[in-house]
């Protein structure tokens, strides 16, 4: 799986933050979302997928 975000287009929810905290954080500056890991670990698919899901700004981009 890679994932990617566009942080430009972020609403700075935390909805990703929430579901897959190890996948994803919040700048300190505004909010917006960081990705710390581009190629999760499998046991985390399930809720990066989610994340992806939950996005209100649908910002997270996944592929197999």
């Amino acid at each position: 799986m890679k994932v990617t975000v566009d942080a430009e287009g972020c609403m700075a929810t935390g909805m990703c933050v929430f579901t897959a905290p190890e996948v994803f954080d919040q700048s300190d500056d505004d909010g917006t979302v960081v990705l710390l890991a581009e190629a999760p670990a499998e046991d985390q698919h399930a809720a990066v997928r989610e994340a992806a899901r939950a996005c209100p700004a649908q910002v997270i981009s996944v592929i197999k």
